[in-house]
């Protein structure tokens, strides 16, 4: 090729690597790789490697009379904000991807989605349950319930299950997540008749809750709310148990995750939290991905891997409703999801991106998550 053909073809070659689309569907995912959950941040790379793999094993998907390889682009935001920040300004303007799964945590997902919301590219949070990570927003949208729902199915376990009449609370103050589902259950609890004998506060990366503890237990409360990670819960349970506290302890969503038995061994029986799905499901489809990923993984698929999956698949299902793999056509389609039946439930967004769905109770047997009751909205 002649050096005056070759200037001519590279603002095209150019353009080209710049332009999404192509031969493939690129998606980025933000997850936390490493940092204080990097165990749920592996769950959640594991189950978007299945959903790529599984994909382009069946050819790839058929967009458009097209057929597209799936790719995705994982990227450490290392659960936290500034991080994730950088992540996403990288996946839109360098890897040039046409939506985002992730970040996992609320304060993660709040600091990406601004960042979304104006590039204009989808995103969907997989696990995420802080109500303002979707609010006012057109290309935000989530796999999961929020929290109002979550704070609600808890506190209604907590009176009517439970009988509990007095409760007390100690969650993370400097948390999305933490701080907006601790005040739901507050609100919903009350509501239902119940007093709160305690209301105690940490910050993130405290290891003595000692002095907290100690007021919870002079309060003498009828169940103990933690609705913590499953990294710093085992943790907080010891040392209840250890200061004499024996109410029922109860936790939410984010606790789902192997290590918070292999943290707190036997301490952790008898608990109960709110989760996504269980996998104790009978749905076949559910059990098939379970199955999938045990034979892959060696482990059971904990929820944020669950719907990191689900968010894969609705991702996919958009591609091909649109017929093209382009930002704006790929919201649309999510936007118009109804009856999307996933490994976590039936997901059909009514007007925002959040998903009208249901929730399950889990209690923890013999180190085992063991399905309780389910609740629908």
């Amino acid at each position: 090729m002649t050096k005056t053909a070759w200037t001519a073809l590279l603002p095209l070659l150019l353009l080209g690597a710049c332009k999404p689309g192509g031969n493939e569907l690129k998606i980025g995912v933000s997850a936390p790789l490493t940092g204080d959950i990097s165990a749920l941040g592996q769950s959640t790379k594991n189950a978007a490697l299945l959903a790529q793999d599984e994909a382009n094993a069946a050819g790839g998907l058929s967009v458009g009379g097209k057929t597209l390889k799936v790719r995705f682009v994982v990227e450490d935001d290392e659960n936290k904000p500034e991080s994730t920040a950088t992540v996403f300004q990288k996946l839109i303007n360098q890897d040039r991807v046409v939506a985002i799964i992730g970040s996992q945590s609320s304060k993660c997902a709040n600091a990406g989605a601004p960042i979304a919301e104006s590039a204009g590219i989808p995103q969907v949070t997989p696990w995420a349950t802080n109500p303002n990570v979707t609010k006012g927003r057109k290309f935000v949208f989530r796999a999961c319930f929020i929290d109002p729902f979550q704070g609600k199915v808890v506190a209604q376990f907590a009176a009517g299950r439970l009988k509990a009449r007095t409760a007390a609370v100690l969650y993370d103050i400097a948390s999305d997540y933490n701080k907006g589902i601790a005040e739901v259950f507050r609100d919903e609890f009350a509501k239902l008749g119940g007093t709160l004998a305690g209301f105690e506060t940490y910050n993130t990366k405290d290891t003595d809750f000692s002095a907290q503890l100690t007021k919870i237990k002079a309060a003498k409360p009828d169940v103990l709310f933690l609705p913590n990670y499953f990294n710093e819960v085992p943790l907080q349970v010891q040392q209840a148990r250890k200061l004499g506290i024996t109410a029922p302890i109860l936790g939410g969503d984010g606790w789902d995750n192997p290590e918070l038995v292999k943290l707190g061994g036997g301490v952790m029986d008898g608990a109960s939290f709110s989760n996504h799905y269980s996998p104790d499901t009978s749905d076949p489809g559910a059990q098939a991905f379970i199955a999938k990923y045990k034979a892959r993984f060696g482990s059971v698929p904990d929820a944020a891997a669950a719907l990191t999956y689900d968010a894969a698949q609705l991702l996919f299902k958009a591609a091909g409703t649109a017929g093209k793999a382009e930002p704006r056509a790929l919201r649309d389609a999510l936007a118009a999801t109804s009856g999307f039946k996933g490994v976590t439930g039936t997901i059909t967004y009514g007007g925002s991106g959040d998903p009208v769905k249901g929730a399950v109770m889990i209690r923890i047997e013999n180190g085992r998550f063991v399905f309780d009751s389910a609740v629908n909205p």
